[in-house]
């Protein structure tokens, strides 16, 4: 392992990063490799190769290692190469969307989703045991926030689903909008997002991962400066309005136009647009009133909404609207000129739809 230098930050009332951590080598990228090569007293390009193995190939035991010396690999063996979780339950829906549980060495768990369409595979991967936002209409925030997940166990999440793809299946996507919030988990967070784009890892673009936050804004700001303003990021904004918005989103201090203030400063790509998430509550901010104050508020940015009717669950009271009133707010939006999608319930008969997730501890 090495250490990491950390400092003490704030994100949203949200203390992180308190101390220094320690990297697993399970977490580290090839660079950082090269001086454990070089204390071990094997050639630095072995790194490149452990990299590969790991994050590529999805191969941890140094036994099956081909290419490396028989030295080295069983320098290797004694060294934590061992994902810190296990797959603990499986559950399966009718359209094969699978959502896993993942029990770590504490014995906290959280669950992860595979969202099949055709061949290619979308993974949704949790930041944190709980989360302290406590949204009023997700699940993962009931038990309150229990604490980070490190760099490792985030990695170990993809690493353990591979066992779970069908014949063919390939991971094109990842999105990190499961249990937690990413940016109260910023380097972690981070972290995983440089090992899953690098080009000797899975290689997955900047526009195939996708950062989901609830609006942290020294997150987004960071988070801008650390990826260049290219990496996919969507906004869990749910409400146009600050009193509304703080009703359903408790644990965020920032207003919405100090966070539409964030995404102009991002940077976005030219043919880059963020992506609005949008719940919507009967009676809470279904309204015409609220589609156009929706409007209003992102007429200045490159934006394609996702609407959500509620996916009911057993840790809320609130309720989806009917199908009359979501297509009307729809149309309003699509008559502004803006790009509306309405996300389909995938697994929602496993309780693996957005929002539906939990954790355990």
């Amino acid at each position: 392992m090495v250490t990491s230098r950390s400092r003490s930050d704030t994100l949203s009332g949200v203390m992180i990063e308190t101390e220094p951590k320690t990297v697993e080598l399970l977490a580290m990228l090839p660079q950082e490799m090269i001086p454990v090569m070089e204390t071990m007293g094997v050639p630095r390009f072995h790194a490149r190769q452990i990299f590969k193995w790991i994050h590529q190939r999805g191969i941890n035991d140094p036994t099956l290692m081909t290419d490396l010396p028989k030295s080295l690999r069983q320098q290797l063996i004694g060294m934590r190469l061992t994902w810190p979780a296990m797959v603990s339950a499986v559950h399966r829906a009718d359209d094969n969307t699978r959502k896993l549980q993942v029990r770590f060495n504490d014995g906290c768990a959280v669950e992860t989703v595979l969202i099949p369409e055709g061949s290619k595979l979308t993974q949704c991967i949790s930041s944190q045991v709980g989360c302290a936002v406590r949204c009023r209409f997700c699940r993962s925030g009931s038990e309150g926030f229990v604490r980070n997940l490190s760099a490792a166990e985030m990695l170990s999440q993809v690493a353990l689903a591979r066992e779970s793809y069908l014949p063919g299946e390939r991971l094109t996507n990842v999105v990190l909008m499961g249990i937690g919030e990413p940016l109260h988990n910023f380097t972690n967070s981070l972290r995983t997002i440089e090992i899953l784009n690098h080009p000797d890892g899975l290689d997955l673009s900047y526009r195939r991962i996708t950062l989901s936050t609830v609006g942290i804004v020294k997150g987004i700001d960071r988070l801008a400066e650390a990826t260049a303003g290219k990496l996919a990021l969507a906004i869990s904004l749910h409400a146009a309005d600050n009193a509304t918005r703080a009703h359903l989103v408790p644990g965020v201090k920032s207003s919405v136009e100090e966070i539409m203030a964030a995404l102009q400063r991002f940077g976005l790509p030219k043919r880059q647009r963020f992506t609005i998430e949008y719940v919507l509550i009967k009676g809470v901010n279904d309204s015409p009133r609220d589609a156009r104050a929706l409007v209003k508020l992102l007429s200045h940015l490159k934006v394609k909404i996702n609407l959500l009717p509620l996916n009911p669950h057993d840790r809320t009271d609130l309720e989806p609207p009917d199908e009359a009133t979501v297509l009307a707010f729809q149309q309003l939006l699509l008559d502004k000129g803006f790009s509306v999608y309405l996300r389909r319930r995938r697994g929602d008969e496993i309780s693996a739809a957005c929002g539906q997730l939990l954790a355990t501890k």
